[in-house]
């Protein structure tokens, strides 16, 4: 009897713990809330307020855009003053991004005005209590990359052929400013360059640095490698020459050789033939004249037939000069540097059409400056040329995997 209600006792725990482990009754699901991310620029919850996003217009002030939401002029007046100590509100220009954010009420005034002179930076009104001004800056992110292209017509038209912006032609005349001149690069020349570029929330926002190029100008290689010795950066060739030299090989960047150094050519105004003792550039009225050279001014006049030049020792073997100048920026007795702006082109003089007529002195005779070889400046230091060569390793293998495009 005993035994019986044992077995009976053990039947009913055993079914009793089998009913909590296999439960018969069905939950009710739980509803599973996605997390809320707010929208987030400058800083601030976007999401807090109404938002405005525009461009500033043509004689478009902060008043006249400020005004129209809400803020009042004694406001709009106090925040001109003090802003000047963060960014003058004189300097808003147009086609620069705004973004207005209006308190979510019947009256919508705006609470923050944020301004962008540029892609990177930003300064922000805040008006909700006190006035507060703050700059601020958007993270940017440098990326490598490469480019190549055969001249068809011109190296701008080549890089925008290939999808790369034609900044890249400014940098990269820059780069090769001493060794290649731009106005003379042919059809059949090659490039391929290793660059920087900018980017801020996966939008490109320009062209950085070049760090190595390989120019094939004349079915000559011309290699740039950039490399950093005492803090100062510089470019070398393959040996560790820099590519500076003493002189530019042009007064402007761009723009189109129409009249070479000769003994004998047709004046176009005085319809005979004389000698051409200079180089002709071509080029827009008001392209910026670079002096080719470190030097003293010692003209900056008006004649009747060069029109508007300045004239620059640069030592007691060199000497410059650069005729037919809309406008002239250089003063006598003023030092000036290589690359320095001394002067706009113009058609001053006997000229027929913009262009600067670029003359060349060497020990007192005047000479073709395409013709002449100056002398590198300050190579690699031996301190560093284990460094460089490293350096140039890497940089001359990616440039030599650039597949060259040549559609």
């Amino acid at each position: 009897m005993i035994n019986h209600i044992k077995t009976i006792l053990f039947f009913l725990l055993a079914v009793s713990l089998f009913s909590c482990e296999n439960p018969t009754v069905e939950k009710e699901p739980v509803e599973i809330i996605p997390e809320y991310e707010p929208t987030m620029e400058y800083g601030l919850n976007l999401d807090s307020f109404i938002v405005h996003k525009n461009i500033i217009k043509p004689n478009e002030f902060l008043a006249n855009i400020l005004l129209k939401h809400h803020v009042p002029y004694s406001e709009i007046d106090r925040l001109a003053k003090e802003s000047v100590r963060v960014f003058d509100v004189r300097k808003i220009a147009s086609g620069k991004n705004y973004t207005i954010l209006c308190k979510k009420d019947s009256i919508e005034k705006a609470e923050y005005f944020i301004y962008e002179p540029n892609a990177i930076d930003y300064i922000i009104y805040d008006m909700c209590d006190s006035l507060i001004i703050t700059k601020g800056k958007r993270e940017v992110i440098t990326k490598i990359n490469s480019a190549s292209g055969t001249i068809k017509s011109s190296l701008y038209q080549t890089l925008d052929d290939a999808n790369v912006s034609p900044v890249l032609a400014i940098e990269m005349a820059d780069v090769f400013a001493w060794t290649i001149d731009f106005y003379r690069i042919q059809k059949g020349d090659w490039f391929k360059v290793v660059y920087e570029e900018k980017f801020v929330e996966g939008k490109s926002i320009g062209i950085g640095k070049v760090l190595a190029s390989n120019f094939n100008h004349y079915n000559k290689d011309f290699f740039a490698c950039r490399f950093i010795q005492d803090s100062i950066p510089d470019y070398f060739d393959a040996e560790a020459n820099s590519l500076r030299r003493a002189f530019l090989k042009s007064p402007l960047k761009f723009g189109r050789l129409t009249s070479g150094f000769t003994m004998r050519r047709f004046h176009p105004v005085q319809k005979r033939n004389k000698p051409h003792l200079g180089t002709d550039y071509a080029a827009p009225t008001g392209t910026p004249i670079m002096a080719t050279g470190d030097g003293l001014v010692i003209a900056s006049a008006y004649s009747k037939y060069n029109g508007n030049y300045v004239k620059i020792k640069h030592n007691s073997t060199y000497t410059t000069q650069y005729l037919h100048m809309s406008k002239r920026f250089a003063k006598v007795g003023q030092h000036v540097s290589q690359s320095d702006i001394i002067g706009k082109v113009g058609s001053t003089g006997l000229a027929t059409g913009p262009h600067v007529c670029y003359r060349f002195w060497k020990n007192g005779s005047q000479t073709n400056h395409l013709k002449e070889d100056f002398p590198p400046s300050e190579p690699v230091k031996p301190k560093h040329l284990k460094r460089f060569k490293t350096k140039l390793k890497e940089y001359k293998s990616q440039v030599d995997q650039i597949k060259l495009k040549t559609i």
